[in-house]
């Protein structure tokens, strides 16, 4: 089983993706609504994928990326955002960044798609 982090400051962002990923039955899914703490939990445990949203209030999703692939680049990591700007999207691929996400999801199945393809399921 694959373990994926989700990390976002919406709540109802994160319900909505951790219900879904859970139904597949094949990913175990960890969620933090507090960059910082989630850093830690990933420092601490063998994740597979972090799906992190690109704005928050304290670390910035790109931060985030930034801080995983220097301590383990073999962790995918997906970044979602309801504002992407080419500056950020820029810095998130010369980072290594493994996906996008776009916000609100239109069609949950396509982001499973995107996840999947990320985790070779």
């Amino acid at each position: 089983m694959k373990k994926v982090m989700i990390i976002d400051d919406q709540l109802e962002i994160i319900d909505v993706l951790e219900r879904f990923l859970l139904r597949s039955g094949k990913i175990e899914v960890i969620t933090n609504s507090n960059p910082e703490a989630a850093l830690k939990d990933i420092e601490n445990n063998n994740f597979h994928l972090v799906l992190t949203d690109i704005m928050m209030p304290t670390l910035s999703g790109v931060e985030i990326l930034e801080k995983i692939k220097q301590t383990n680049p073999t962790i995918k990591v997906i970044m979602m955002t309801a504002y992407s700007t080419q500056n950020k999207i820029d810095k998130s691929n010369n980072l290594n960044c493994d996906g996008y996400i776009e916000k609100p999801f239109k069609n949950l199945k396509d982001v499973e798609n995107i996840i999947f393809s990320a985790l070779n399921i």
